[in-house]
This record gives structure tokens, C-alpha cells and sequence, in this order.
């Protein structure tokens, strides 16, 4: 009783000298308030998973860290790898093992497979009108539809196969015309993978200044970057207004408008096109042809095609990029490594300058090694949040509805009850195992599991898978002189796809 007397005797106070103080600063206490209200109110009883202790108001956001899959993991090994916190206003479940997440599969993953509404994805996605971030739903599901129907399903992964073997040939092209010297293999990889999208999204017709072509990559990497940021919105909703001030609306709005401009010109120079026939469409010319048939499901708004657009790069490009530039780096660090899986790919080519898409089934150590890879460096190591749609429970503990929810995939690939040495780069671990990364083995889920496994998985695991083998085929590598591979930086930069923080910077050479 004398702590709520009390507490009323502090806002009457706070209130009393409301006219001395600024506005902004009335706004910023009357929330504070308010969230603490809400904070100390009794909660219905409920069997909830353990969890750090929370402080008034922000609750655990202030142990989330720069990289917040690491402070998640450090957590976990402490409170349990099903773990609750409150970040501000948001109830958040955490998951760290292969058992808790296999459990959620089998028992509620139409339960736990909403998206949670984001600040900076909403606007990106164009009020998330695009299938990585939109809600649940018929319009999700159609666009879905539509995408493994033109882009991502094996028969047309299979068709551009062409366009895959051109960039990666130009790619190759590019490192041999720079022998002894120190390549950027960062920028090279992310060039190839967002060359190979525009090439699938925008068809042939569509050409680039090279200038056009080096800020859109720029425009790409700032977006990726603020989709991993963590918002004061994302855990106050009502505070979006904070944005205006912090910087994040401006930086957003200017990243967003350029984005945005640059697909309106995409979308206009297809509608002046030709019409073509099916076979020869490239994802614009088909979802502008849908959009025009007044036959389909749905209705396709420009908004939907241009969410789309931004799943393609984002989604596509993006973790390509990343996985190549991963790989690359481990096996620099592992010559026994790098040396096995070059002679497999040199003698399954044999002779030939380069490796083709036929060869790559008998790839079978190179395969061990992209597994690896992906294991110790998935592209998106929280995956994407869910939010849970109803309540239900996992063992003896109950999830709220309208709970946040985050898969640590980097957390359970690492799980010492699940791998041996967990942290040690060893594709053998692989060998004779039936592991895969296609949402079936909770142990490994780079690409997530259920209803929002990423839809991409074959059109992005085989051009890495022939980036990496022409890229080793062809150059012997080795770091820049005066460098060790014990003093390499492997650190990771903040974002919603985890890039190596430092470019990888290699020399090539001709092989031995």
C-alpha cells in the first residue's frame, strides 16, 4: 500500500511542475510513466520459460548487445535453451537447441509462424507486401505462389543455369586478370550474386550504367544494415515518434525513396518492352503479365511486385554473398581442407577451364564443406522473428499469444549436445550423414523450418555451390603478405544478414 501511496505522490509532483518542463520531455515522462504502469501490474499466473531477471521499464533490452545472437547464446547457457525475456513492451521467447525447436515444430508451427510488425521492414517491404516479412494470410500465400511459380522452383532454377554459368565465368574472368594481386573477394561475391538476380528479375533488355549499378549495390548494403537494426519502435511501439529524432525515419526515408525510385524505373522500362511468351519472361515480365489478368487470385499492386523485388535482393543476393565469402575465409584458415576439396573439383573437372552445373553432384567433399560453412556462419543466425498467434505450450511451460519469437540457428549449429567441437571448421563431420539444411534436421537450420523456411533454398545453394567450386578449380589462395590465417578477423557486422566485418582480401594465383 505504501508503494503505490508513494508512487502517487511522485506524479503528482512530476504533474505539478508539468508547465516548467518542455514538451518533448513531457511526451518522453508521460510514456515512461506509462510503461512502468504497465510494467508493475499484476500479471495473470502462467508457467512461463525461465529468464534473467528484468529491469523496470526497458525489461532486458539492455542485454541484447551490438550482435544479438551472441548475448542470446550467453544467456541461454545460463537461464536454458528455452528462455524468456521482456524487451520493453514485448514478450520474447528465445530458442537455442535442436530439441526445444522440434517440439515447437511438431506441436504449433501454425501457431508460431506470424510475423511480428517491424519498424524499419514495413517500410522497406512497402507495408510488408513481400513474402520474408508479410503476415500470415491469402495475399501471402499467393505471392508465395507466384514466385516458386516463376523463379524458384527446380525447373526454373534449372533454366538459369546459363546466366549463372556467364557471371560466374565473368567472375573468374575478373580474379585471373589480377594475378599476385590482393582481390577484394567480398565485393566480387556480392557483385556476382546481385548481377545473377538483376539478370533473373529484369531479363536481358534491361542494361545498368555502371554507376546506376554501383549505388543500387550501395543502397542494398544500407538497407540490409538498418534491417538488422533494433529499433526503440520495434519494443515501444508507441514511441515510433523517438525515430524522427534519433535519425533512424531520415536515414530510412532516404534509403527507402531511392529504393523505391529505382524499381519505378525497373517497372517502367518492362511495361515499354514487347510482350513475350512465358518461357521467356523474366519475374517482372511475368508479375506485371498477372497483373494485368484479371483472372488471378489476387489483385498485384505495384507494391506486391516491388516486395517481391526486395525479397529477391535482400534474400537472394545478400546471404549468396555472405555464404561465399564465409566459405572462402574457413578454408583459407584450413589449407588440409582447402587442398581436399580443390583436388576433388580438378579432377571431377578434368582438364576443363572451368566447372559446369553437371559436375556438381559428384562434388560430394565440396558439398561437406558448403554444409560446414552454413553450419558455422548462417546467413541470418536469428533467422527471421516470428510471433506466436495463440497460446501454447512446450513441455511444461506456456507461450503467450502475441509473443515474439527468435530461432537462434547460429546457437543450436554450435550446441555441443548436438555437434562434436562444435566451433572447429571439419566438413568430414558430414561424411555418411544424412544431415541436410532443408528444415527436417532441427540440429542445422540455416534456412529455418515449417510454413517460413526460406523459399529460395535450391536457387541459392547452387550458386554457391558454383561459385565456390569454380573459384577453387581455377586459383590457388592465399592471404596477402605478412598475414597468418591465425590473425585473420573473423568478426561479424551488425545486420539482418551476418557479412564478414572486414572485407576477405585473398591472392590468387594459378594452380600448382
Amino acid at each position: 500500500m505504501s508503494y503505490h501511496l508513494n508512487l502517487m505522490l511522485l506524479i503528482h509532483r512530476i504533474f505539478y511542475h508539468l508547465d516548467l518542463m518542455p514538451l518533448p520531455f513531457i511526451v518522453f515522462l508521460s510514456t515512461c510513466l506509462m510503461l512502468f504502469l504497465l510494467n508493475i501490474k499484476q500479471k495473470p499466473s502462467q508457467r512461463l520459460p525461465p529468464g534473467p531477471s528484468k529491469l523496470p521499464l526497458i525489461g532486458n533490452l539492455h542485454q541484447l548487445g551490438d550482435k544479438p545472437h551472441l548475448s542470446l547464446k550467453r544467456l541461454a547457457d545460463k537461464h536454458g535453451p528455452l528462455m524468456f525475456l521482456q524487451l520493453g513492451s514485448v514478450p520474447t521467447v528465445v530458442v537455442s537447441s535442436a530439441r526445444i525447436a522440434r517440439e515447437m515444430f511438431k506441436t504449433g508451427d501454425h501457431l508460431i509462424s506470424a510475423r511480428p510488425v517491424q519498424y524499419v521492414p514495413k517500410k522497406i517491404t512497402y507495408d510488408c507486401s513481400d513474402i520474408v516479412f508479410g503476415f500470415s494470410g491469402e495475399h501471402r500465400r499467393e505471392l508465395k505462389r507466384i514466385a516458386m511459380l516463376e523463379v524458384l522452383n527446380a525447373k526454373r532454377v534449372q533454366k538459369f543455369g546459363a546466366i549463372r554459368g556467364e557471371e560466374v565465368k565473368s567472375m573468374i574472368d575478373a580474379v585471373a586478370g589480377c594475378w599476385s594481386q590482393v582481390i577484394n573477394l567480398s565485393d566480387l561475391a556480392l557483385s556476382l550474386a546481385n548481377n545473377v538476380i538483376c539478370r533473373v528479375a529484369y531479363g536481358e533488355e534491361i542494361r545498368e550504367k555502371e554507376g546506376d549499378k554501383n549505388r543500387f549495390l550501395q543502397v542494398l548494403q544500407e538497407m540490409q544494415h538498418l534491417l538488422g537494426v533494433f529499433g526503440v519502435a520495434d519494443f515501444f511501439p508507441w514511441m515510433g515518434w523517438l525515430n524522427k529524432f534519433n535519425g533512424l525515419d531520415a536515414k530510412l526515408d532516404k534509403n527507402f525513396n531511392e529504393l523505391d525510385k529505382y524499381f519505378d524505373k525497373v517497372l517502367e522500362q518492362h511495361r515499354d518492352l514487347p510482350k513475350r511468351e512465358h518461357e521467356d519472361k523474366d519475374l517482372v515480365h511475368a508479375l506485371l503479365h498477372r497483373q494485368r489478368d484479371p483472372s488471378q487470385a489476387i489483385i498485384l499492386r505495384n507494391e506486391h511486385i516491388k516486395g517481391l523485388l526486395s525479397d529477391m535482393f535482400i534474400a537472394g543476393s545478400d546471404t549468396a554473398a555472405a555464404t561465399i565469402v564465409w566459405i572462402m575465409a574457413e578454408l583459407v584458415r584450413n589449407p588440409t581442407a582447402m587442398k581436399k576439396a580443390q583436388d576433388e573439383v580438378r579432377a571431377v573437372a578434368n582438364g576443363k577451364p572451368e566447372v559446369l552445373e553437371s559436375d556438381l553432384p559428384r562434388l560430394v567433399y565440396m558439398k561437406m564443406v558448403i554444409k560446414e560453412g552454413l553450419r558455422l556462419h548462417p546467413a541470418a543466425p536469428l533467422l527471421i522473428p516470428r510471433e506466436t498467434t495463440d497460446t501454447f505450450t512446450v513441455g511444461e511451460y506456456e507461450i503467450p499469444a502475441k509473443t515474439r519469437l527468435f530461432v537462434n540457428a547460429k546457437a543450436i549449429a554450435t550446441d555441443p549436445n548436438s555437434w562434436e567441437d562444435p566451433n572447429e571448421f571439419r566438413p568430414e563431420r558430414f561424411m555418411g550423414s544424412s544431415i541436410d539444411f532443408k528444415g527436417h534436421n532441427f540440429e542445422f537450420l540455416p534456412f529455418g523450418f515449417g510454413r517460413r523456411i526460406c523459399p529460395g533454398i535450391s536457387f541459392a545453394t547452387v550458386l554457391v555451390e558454383l561459385a565456390v567450386a569454380n573459384l577453387l578449380c581455377c586459383f590457388d589462395w592465399s592471404l596477402p603478405e605478412g598475414m597468418r590465417a591465425e590473425d585473420m578477423d573473423m568478426e561479424e557486422t551488425v545486420g539482418i544478414v551476418m557479412h564478414k566485418e572486414t572485407p576477405l582480401c585473398l591472392v590468387a594465383s594459378p594452380p600448382s
